[in-house]
């Protein structure tokens, strides 16, 4: 009865890590990265739509970002969505038939400042771990109560989940490295 609930939780917390490194894209390095555009909203037509669904993001080079629209009337729309997120700290120029933005190398302090809210990304990852392993330990408690588990299944459950939660903690820090070494880098 608890064996199914220990192992439905390796998935959950799979997810949880995969987010997390998704989310890890979206901090800005030194690089130019499409990834980086992913949160932009532009009004076309009446909508908000996400940028990628009215133009091709591409970068042609390594510190160069180009957005192409499909329809040239969007253009001005998506440089000033581009130039108002102000989380990027870009400045597009637009050429008549694609926007351009060049990445700037990043500076000493701001390369900390990316660094520290990695740090908070990575907070918010081990606590959506935890809060699998709390679900599921409440749920086993329940269980338990209800007299469909015993108290070693309990611990069983405990030990199971904490084996989980250190082996995705140290997939969380791997990541973490990384990143922080891609910031840091020159």
């Amino acid at each position: 009865m608890i064996r199914p609930l220990v192992d439905g939780a390796g998935p959950k917390m799979e997810k949880a890590v995969a987010h997390f490194a998704e989310d890890l894209k979206s901090l800005r390095t030194g690089r130019a990265s499409v990834a980086l555009l992913d949160g932009v909203m532009v009004e076309v037509y009446g909508v908000v739509q996400p940028l990628k669904a009215v133009a091709s993001v591409n970068t042609p080079d390594a510190r160069t970002i180009a957005v192409t629209p499909w329809d040239k009337t969007a253009l001005p729309v998506i440089e000033k969505a581009i130039r108002e997120n102000q989380a990027l700290g870009l400045n597009p120029s637009n050429d008549g038939n694609t926007i351009r933005m060049s990445i700037p190398p990043l500076t000493e302090e701001r390369r900390k400042e990316i660094v520290k809210s990695l740090g908070g990304k990575v907070e918010d990852c081990r606590i959506a771990l935890r809060n699998v392993r709390h679900d599921v330990l409440n749920e086993a408690k329940r269980l338990e109560k209800a007299k469909e588990a015993t108290s070693d299944d309990v611990k069983f459950a405990e030990t199971e989940l904490n084996k989980k939660i250190d082996q995705f903690q140290r997939k969380i820090d791997e990541l973490e490295a990384a990143k922080a070494v891609e910031i840091m880098e020159v």
